[in-house]
């Protein structure tokens, strides 16, 4: 083998190795990422301590009053409605108007235009 040959082999496999040791560097072991998410509302807003608390509690929870208390508080937040900030009016209804038939028969057709041919000047 050629030594150019092996020695570009060599400078792309060191390349391949030095660019997936800085993905992983860059991208770390992902433990402390793991713990702010799971305790995180998708808006942002960091999670009550009663819910973490029912929820660590596993089963058990579903007995507990203050859990369902606090799930009943949640699922309150969660499914209020919002009220209008303007009243909504509905539209005025527009009076009914024929639609032309597909085919062009009908009493509603658009007129047929008709077209004369054309008369080209032939060779002899």
């Amino acid at each position: 083998m050629d030594t150019k040959i092996a020695a570009r082999m060599i400078a792309v496999l060191a390349l391949g190795a030095a660019m997936t040791a800085a993905v992983m560097a860059l991208r770390g072991d992902g433990t402390e990422d793991a713990a702010p998410h799971s305790l995180r509302r998708p808006g942002g807003e960091p999670a009550n301590g009663e819910l973490v608390r029912c929820r660590d509690l596993g089963m058990a929870a579903a007995d507990d009053p203050v859990c369902r208390k606090a799930w009943a508080e949640n699922r309150r937040r969660f499914l209020q409605t919002r009220e209008p900030e303007r009243a909504v009016t509905p539209k005025p209804e527009r009076p009914a108007t024929p639609k032309p038939e597909r085919f062009g028969h009908g009493e509603n057709a658009e007129p047929e235009v008709v077209v004369p041919p054309i008369s080209l000047p032939v060779s002899p």
